[in-house]
C-alpha cells in the first residue's frame, strides 16, 4: 500500500485535530451506527487512554466512537477518493453517515477504503470510526482470554464464574507493554486520477559500480493506454536513468550506495508517471545478505548496535509524535548506534522514512507477541494463524521499499520449547510464506524467549538467530557472576549452529536517581555493570553479529508488583534524560565501527 503523497496530480487532506469522542462497552455495533450519547473532545492521532485522568478511560475494556464532519473543496470533483487510517487498534468499523463501508482488524497496519461515491456529491459528511480494543487468543498482539473476568489466579476468590458477578472486564495483555488504543496515526483522504499507480515495488543490487534497480509498477482504475514512465533521480534532482513500461530494470552508473549512520545513506527517487497520475518514492541502492555467520550489508560484515523501543511517550501514549521521532533519532546519533528493531509491532511509516533518510537500520517486527502460554498449554491451538499470516503480507507489503529495513521479523518471544514440534511447523511455515512474500528476499528472523535453547528446534533455523536473555536479571537475579556464566555457556552452544546470532533483549532495570556504591539490583550503577559483563563475552566471539539492548527508554505497562511506573530497563527515562548506562553505551558504540569489527 502506497503512503500518501501530495503533488500536482494528487491531493491530500488531513483529518488530524479534535474529534468527538465516546467510550462504548463490548457491545459490537452492526451495519447502522451513530454517536452513543455525549460526546467528549479527543485530540487525532493519539492514544485516548491518558487524554482524561479517569479510570474510564485508561482502564477502558471494548468499543469507543471517535466522530468528525468531512467537508471536501469543489476542485476535488472528478478524483478518486481515498479515506485511509494508518492504525486502529485493535478492530475497526468505519461509517459514513452511519452506514458500515469497511472493518478492519489489526491494529498497527495502514488500511484504506474508496469513498468517491460516498461523499463526492456531498457538502459534508459524518465518519463514525468504532474501535475495540479488546485482545484476546485471536489478536495479534494475545490477550490472557481465560482470565478476562480474572478469578482463577487470585488465591480466595472461589471460581472464574463467581468472578464474573463482581469483577470489571478488563484486558490481560499477554505482553509486556500497556495496551494503548484508539486513533494512534493518521486519518487522511487521498485523492488519484480515476486511471492511477497502485503500488511500486523497487528492489536494488549492485554489480561492480553499476546500480540495478528492478521495478515493476501496478495500475489500477479505468483503463487507459497510457504507458508508465519511470524515471530515477538523484539526490540534486537530475535523471540518472529512465525507462518506459510498468516492470524494468534501471542502470545507475556510478551508483552511490545507501549505508548505516555515520556512512552515507544516500537516497534516489524514483518519479513514475502514468498518464494523470504521478508517484515518487525514495529509495537506496544497497544489498543485504547472510554469509555463514556475518551479516553483510553492501557486502561487508555489519554489527548490530542498538536496542528494542516502543512507540510510547506521555499524553499521546502511542499516538504519532514527529517530535519525538526526531528527537530520538538524533540521541540514537548521540549514542553512535545504527540500528533498532520494531518491538513489537510496525512503527508509523513516518519513522521509517525519517529512518532512511538518517541511516539507522531497522529489523521490522509484526505484534505477534504473546504466543506463549507458559507451557500451561498449547498456544499454537490459538484461533491466529490466518491473521498472522494476513500481517506479515500487509508489513511486507507497506515496508519493502525502504532501505532502513534490512530484516524481517516475525513475532517476539513465542513458545518454542514446551511444544517444540508444534512451534517448528507453525513458524517454519511462516519464514518460507515471508521470503515467498519480500521481492528483495530480505533475511528472516523470529525473537525467541528465555527458554532451554536445547529443546528449541526453532530458533536455530532462522537466517539470524535473535534470543532475549535476562541472566542477572529474571534468572539468577543479582548473581553477576552466575550471570555470565550461564551466557558464556549458552553462547558456546549457539556457535556451534554455525549461524550469525545477536541478542534482541537484554537488560536491568534501572530506577533513575537510585545509585549504589556496591552495585545491586535497581541502581544505575548496576545496570552498567550488568552490561559490561555481559558485553565482554559478546566481544570475545566471531559469530555474534549484534547487541540490542532492552530498552531504548522506559515505557508504560500494565500496573503490577513487577512495574513500578512503568518499565525501568531503558537507557533514557521516558522523559529522554540518559541514565549511566546511556553513557556508557555511548563510549561503547562509539569505538565499534559499523562494519569489519568482528572479521
Amino acid at each position: 500500500m502506497l503512503y500518501p503523497r501530495e503533488n500536482h496530480a494528487r491531493a491530500i487532506i488531513d483529518l488530524a485535530g479534535i474529534w468527538n469522542f465516546k467510550l462504548g462497552d463490548d457491545t459490537e455495533p452492526g451495519e447502522l451506527c451513530e454517536m452513543p450519547g455525549q460526546a467528549e473532545p479527543i485530540a487525532v492521532p493519539a492514544s485516548y487512554n491518558d487524554q482524561k485522568d479517569v479510570p474510564e478511560y485508561r482502564n477502558h475494556y471494548g468499543f469507543a466512537y471517535y466522530e468528525r464532519t468531512i467537508r471536501l473543496p469543489r476542485m476535488l470533483d472528478g478524483q478518486r477518493l481515498m479515506l485511509r487510517m494508518d492504525a486502529v487498534t485493535h478492530r475497526a468499523k468505519v461509517y459514513i453517515d452511519g452506514k458500515l463501508v469497511t472493518e478492519h482488524k489489526g491494529g498497527f497496519l495502514p488500511f484504506e477504503v474508496e469513498v468517491t461515491d460516498l461523499i463526492s456529491s456531498k457538502a459534508e459528511a459524518t465518519l463514525i470510526i468504532a474501535v475495540d480494543n479488546r485482545v484476546n487468543n485471536s489478536t495479534l498482539p494475545i490477550g490472557n482470554e481465560d482470565l478476562a473476568f480474572f478469578g482463577s489466579d487470585n488465591p480466595g476468590v472461589p471460581s472464574v464464574e463467581a468472578a464474573k458477578v463482581w469483577r470489571r472486564k478488563q484486558n490481560l495483555p499477554g505482553f509486556d507493554f500497556f495496551n494503548y488504543a484508539g486513533l494512534n496515526r493518521p486519518v487522511r483522504i487521498y485523492t488519484t486520477p480515476k486511471s492511477y499507480i497502485e503500488d511500486v515495488t523497487i528492489v536494488p543490487d549492485v554489480e561492480e559500480a553499476m546500480g540495478m534497480v528492478h521495478c515493476e509498477v501496478t495500475t489500477a482504475g479505468i483503463a487507459s493506454d497510457a504507458a508508465v514512465e519511470m524515471e530515477i533521480l538523484d539526490a540534486d534532482g537530475n535523471c540518472v536513468a529512465r525507462a518506459t513500461g510498468a516492470k524494468n530494470t534501471l542502470k545507475v552508473p556510478n551508483a552511490r550506495l545507501w549505508n548505516p549512520y555515520p556512512g552515507e545513506p544516500y537516497l534516489y527517487t524514483m518519479r513514475l508517471q502514468y498518464g494523470e497520475d504521478v508517484y515518487e518514492q525514495k529509495f537506496g541502492i544497497r544489498t543485504v545478505k547472510v554469509s555463514g555467520t556475518q551479516f553483510l550489508i553492501n557486502g561487508k560484515p555489519f554489527y548490530f548496535k542498538g536496542f528494542g523501543k516502543h512507540e510510547d511517550s506521555a499524553f499521546h501514549g502511542r499516538g504519532l509524535d514527529q517530535c519525538l521521532n526526531v528527537k530520538d533519532v538524533n540521541l540514537i546519533h548521540w549514542l553512535h548506534a545504527n540500528s533498532f528493531r520494531t518491538s513489537h509491532y510496525p512503527y508509523a511509516e513516518e519513522m521509517y522514512e525519517l529512518c532512511d533518510r538518517e541511516g539507522i537500520v531497522i529489523i521490522d517486527e509484526t505484534p505477534a507477541v504473546g504466543i506463549n502460554a507458559g507451557g500451561a498449554k498449547n498456544p499454537y491451538e490459538y484461533p491466529i494463524l490466518e491473521h498472522h499470516r494476513q500481517v506479515l503480507k500487509d508489513m511486507v507489503d507497506r515496508d519493502k521499499n525502504h532501505p532502513s529495513v534490512v530484516m524481517w521479523s516475525m513475532g517476539n518471544e513465542p513458545d518454542t520449547e514446551h511444544f517444540p514440534q508444534e512451534a517448528y511447523d507453525y513458524w517454519h511455515a511462516l519464514y518460507e510464506y515471508t521470503h515467498e512474500l519480500d521481492p528483495a528476499d530480505r533475511p528472516v528472523t523470529l525473537v525467541c524467549c528465555q527458554n532451554n535453547y536445547e529443546k528449541d528446534i526453532t530458533t536455530r533455523t532462522m537466517d539470524v538467530v535473535c534470543f532475549n536473555r535476562y541472566y542477572g536479571w529474571y534468572n539468577l537475579s543479582g548473581d553477576l557472576d552466575a550471570a555470565e556464566y550461564a551466557l558464556n555457556m549458552e553462547l558456546d552452544f549457539w556457535e556451534q549452529q554455525n549461524k550469525p546470532v545477536m541478542i534482541t533483549e537484554y537488560g536491568a532495570d534501572a530506577v533513575a536517581g537510585i545509585h549504589e556504591c556496591v552495585p545491586e539490583m535497581f541502581s544505575e550503577e548496576y545496570q552498567v555493570e550488568f552490561y559490561k559483563r555481559q558485553n565482554a563475552a559478546f566481544d570475545r566471539r566471531s559469530f555474534f553479529i549484534g547487541e540490542h539492548v532492552w530498552n531504548f527508554a522506559d515505557f508504560g505497562t500494565i500496573q503490577g508488583v513487577m512495574r513500578v511506573d512503568g518499565n525501568k530497563k531503558g537507557l533514557f527515562t521516558r522523559e529522554r534524560r540518559p541514565k549511566m548506562a546511556a553513557h556508557y553505551f555511548r563510549q561503547r558504540w562509539g569505538e565499534i565501527p559499523n562494519f569489519d569489527y568482528k572479521k
